[in-house]
């Protein structure tokens, strides 16, 4: 079962995603550009990457676009696709989690998301967990 949906939009891509805490909100939004974006072929480079993430805002919309852009951004410079993450410690005002990753060129990329953007976003703990809708630049 997907942890998201994905919204009709004219021009960008809208995500919806479910977590039953913080912790499972940020997770399921940052495997879930990976799982939209890239298709996994066949493993001719198994080794795995992890990266070290630690992010600090001012409140929880910008912690959880920053947390998002900076996957997408080492995503880009490392050459990863990210399979997999772990969060450590998360609050409203930070997140320090391990990424792990595995070689671009074991995925075939259907869909280029380049950014998560401030328009239309929402993030909001819900009665029994948190939900966020975020538009991505495609």
């Amino acid at each position: 079962m997907k942890n998201y949906e994905i919204i009709e939009h004219t021009a960008d891509m809208i995500v919806r995603i479910k977590g039953r805490d913080l912790k499972s909100l940020f997770v399921n939004a940052g495997l879930a550009i990976f799982q939209i974006s890239a298709e996994k072929q066949q493993v001719r480079y198994p080794e795995k990457h992890k990266i070290i993430i630690t992010q600090k805002a001012d409140d929880i919309e910008e912690l959880f676009i920053n947390w998002l852009n900076e996957l997408l951004s080492l995503s880009a410079v490392e050459g990863l696709i990210f399979e997999d993450i772990n969060i450590n410690e998360i609050s409203d005002k930070s997140v320090e989690a391990v990424a792990t990753g595995t070689d671009l060129r074991n995925y075939k990329v259907n869909t280029e998301i380049k950014a998560a953007t401030y328009h239309q976003l929402k993030v909001e703990q819900i009665g029994s967990g948190w939900l966020a809708e975020v538009v991505f630049d495609v």
